[in-house]
């Protein structure tokens, strides 16, 4: 019933995920969501979000954020951490997805997505038919309609995690 959202793979941050391995494996795009996934809502990027895609660069793959944020918070984020990126991207819808793809010119073969909300970022990736990676949130202050859609994520996660361990 709720495997529409279920993620492919589930993990404790978008920093611990093996990306040498995701590139032995023959992926070769990133796209990431920023809030939550990469640094707490509404801040900059860190060191450590410039570190991880410095090092994501060096290893081969190309980068795309992808957000529902409009550009004067997704502008300066991507021009510190050095992606491409698409704002106002109306996630779940599939639309933003192929065009990050495009213009990292990659295919849904070899791209994966990253993101913390099961109702935004998995389904849409979902739909897309790109592997996704749902991380846990990096920090619990969120935006109202936010915090109202977590309560049902954790309906969605438990029933995954149920169906995990079969």
């Amino acid at each position: 019933m709720f495997d529409t959202f279920f993620p492919d793979e589930y993990v404790v941050s978008t920093y611990v995920i093996p990306f040498e391995k995701l590139y032995e494996e023959g992926y070769k795009g990133l796209v990431f969501d920023i809030d939550n996934t990469l640094v707490p809502h509404g801040a900059p990027a860190d060191e450590r979000a410039v570190k991880l895609f410095e090092r994501l660069r060096k290893m081969g793959f190309s980068t795309c954020l992808i957000s529902n944020n409009q550009e004067p918070r997704v502008r300066p984020f991507a021009e510190k951490v050095e992606s491409k990126f698409v704002c106002n991207a109306h996630k779940p819808s599939t639309k933003n997805y192929r065009k990050a793809m495009e213009i990292m010119g990659t295919d849904l073969a070899h791209t994966i997505f990253i993101g913390d909300q099961l109702f935004t970022d998995v389904y849409g990736a979902k739909r897309t038919g790109m592997r996704n990676i749902l991380v846990k949130p990096i920090h619990p202050k969120e935006e109202i309609q936010i915090v109202l859609k977590r309560y049902l994520e954790k309906i969605v996660l438990y029933f995954y995690m149920k169906e995990r361990k079969k």
